[in-house]
């Protein structure tokens, strides 16, 4: 079983940058695959970007390419995700998943966190 916590979000202008984290309490989190997904009011919930297990391979969403970087330290059992030139398209609530593989599919993470609101104004 796998806990996420998720931090970070916040109002930013336009151009600006913010730095998300998901924390995770459980054992297997080294060995999930990772994902962050975004939701904005009256839209489906959308892939951000996947990384492995080990973070070798990451998979990114086009809207988000340049500009926003995944990353995860399994030691301290945290995920983080580096958003910089932020738009206002970007607005939506954070999420952060787990799975046991990386997929641009909801449906491939079992577990989920409560989310973090991110507003980028401009």
């Amino acid at each position: 079983q796998v806990q996420l916590v998720e931090s970070g979000g916040g109002l930013v202008q336009v151009g600006g940058s913010l730095r998300l984290s998901c924390a995770a309490s459980g054992r297997t989190f080294s060995t999930s695959a990772m994902g962050w997904f975004r939701q904005a009011p009256g839209k489906e919930r959308e892939f951000v970007v996947g990384i492995s297990w080990s973070g070798v391979t990451t998979y990114y969403a086009d809207s988000v390419k340049g500009r926003f970087t995944i990353s995860r330290d399994n030691a301290k059992n945290t995920m983080y995700l580096q958003m910089n030139s932020l738009k206002p398209e970007d607005t939506a609530v954070y999420y952060c998943a787990a799975g046991p593989r990386a997929s641009y599919s909801t449906a491939t993470y079992a577990h989920w966190g409560q989310g973090t609101q991110v507003t980028v104004s401009s």
